[in-house]
């Protein structure tokens, strides 16, 4: 019986080796990169801010699926001239101060990052033309909250309803407030937002755009109308920017990042356990709530519902925490 293989078999032959270079562990260091900020994002394209030079940069296959966000200080190789058709590489993101995330609804599992490293969440409600909306507004602050940012609540057109309508709500929860109106003075918006890095936020048509023009002159940032038929703005805004916040002196004292409007803010990424921090003039009544009281509606002996019949807490308040509560208890059982 002859052998089945010989030395001429195909199989017998080594397998032929790759003409390329051996894999290594060892990385770039990208002693030479620099540090820049991302102004916006457009379809792949990051333009960066770099010692007062616009850089548009692409993001390098090293970092993978990592999102780079506007906000996020970057580390950048490359063409950083901002010379007309150069092309920089970011190479590495620094690590976040703060994040700011959404989801699209309550039961979504996907988070979005709006924006990075902002100190201060701006929430932008019209007063009228649309009306308020209490809801998102109470979302954006739990969010403002659990991103670690200080809020800032900011109602505009106040030439066309009275401010302390809304304001009666939201006055025993401690959030500072500015009243603006079209064409009026900013100079207690600008005290609001000098020497920090604020995102502003709220739904269409609110006239976030408005403000961020009247603050920042050349930010030329398109403005949009409320249907009348619906209540809703439309959106103009169509991605984040960064913009400097000029001084007096035409120096920066600040920045803001305009975003697009919203029509949700979904807290899946919120815990419902965390949610009653975002209400402290509620949280200090519930320090006698027993064990492991959520304090949501069905709850016995909680504490929130002796504080509104005594008096002492605001029935709408309690509402709107209970059913943000609510919401996010169903979003964590599915």
């Amino acid at each position: 019986m002859t052998n089945r293989y010989t030395d001429h078999d195909a199989e017998h032959y080594e397998r032929p080796r790759r003409r390329t270079r051996p894999r290594t562990k060892d990385r770039p260091t990208y002693d030479d990169a620099v540090d820049g900020v991302v102004v916006t994002v457009d379809r792949g394209r990051f333009t960066l801010l770099i010692d007062g030079a616009v850089v548009m940069a692409m993001k390098s296959r090293p970092l993978g699926r990592k999102g780079v966000v506007v906000g996020d200080r970057v580390r950048v190789v490359g063409d950083v001239t901002g010379s007309a058709g150069s092309l920089a590489r970011i190479v590495e993101v620094v690590p976040r101060t703060t994040t700011l995330r959404r989801t699209a609804d309550d039961d979504d599992p996907v988070e979005r990052v709006i924006v990075s490293n902002a100190d201060q969440l701006v929430v932008v409600t019209a007063l009228a033309d649309p009306e308020p909306r209490p809801r998102l507004i109470d979302r954006a602050l739990v969010a403002a909250f659990d991103a670690g940012m200080a809020p800032l609540l900011c109602l505009t057109k106040a030439d066309l309803a009275d401010p302390e309508v809304l304001l009666s709500t939201y006055r025993s929860l401690g959030v500072p407030w500015v009243v603006t109106e079209r064409g009026g003075d900013l100079s207690e918006v600008r005290d609001r937002l000098r020497g920090r890095t604020s995102v502003l936020v709220g739904h269409s048509g609110v006239g976030k755009s408005t403000l961020v023009n009247a603050l920042v002159p050349d930010a030329n940032r398109d403005v949009g109308i409320v249907n009348a038929v619906t209540g809703r703005g439309r959106h103009t805004s169509t991605s984040a920017y960064l913009l400097e916040l000029p001084g007096p002196d035409g120096r920066g004292e600040g920045w803001i990042i305009d975003t697009p409007g919203i029509r949700s803010f979904g807290l899946a990424h919120v815990q419902p356990e965390d949610l009653i921090s975002a209400f402290p003039d509620l949280e200090e009544m519930t320090e006698d709530c027993p064990r492991g009281c959520t304090h949501g509606t069905d709850e016995p002996e909680c504490g929130l519902d002796q504080a509104v019949a005594d008096g002492e807490a605001d029935p709408d308040r309690v509402e709107s925490f209970r059913r943000l509560l609510a919401a996010r208890e169903g979003a964590a059982d599915h």
